[in-house]
């Protein structure tokens, strides 16, 4: 994986985040910032698979299982952690967040 994310973080979500399910994909609040973030449904997967415990180098083959993809989609993963790191949606594991 040659890029410049860390594929080694362990990001998890941010723990005050809230996420809910609508009807086109789900909606992530962030009270802290008053912010709500739309995400599809790709997205919110991979915020719910970082628990602090994978790595990011282990999140595009776990995409790839959980959509029935024929490889792992780590250019997209990698720019939908950026974003959720970004956004502050996610944190790393020590609880900074990566910019």
């Amino acid at each position: 994986m040659d890029s410049a994310m860390d594929w080694d973080i362990r990001p998890r979500r941010a723990p005050e985040i809230e996420l809910r399910e609508v009807v086109d994909g789900f909606v992530a609040y962030d009270p802290r910032r008053d912010r709500i973030h739309f995400l599809n449904p790709t997205a919110a997967f991979v915020l719910e698979s970082c628990d602090g415990e994978l790595r990011a180098g282990e999140i595009p083959a776990l995409v790839a299982a959980g959509f029935g993809l024929d490889k792992p989609p780590v250019e997209d993963v990698e720019a939908c952690l950026a974003t959720l790191l970004r956004e502050g949606l996610l944190v790393t594991a020590e609880g900074s967040n990566r910019r």
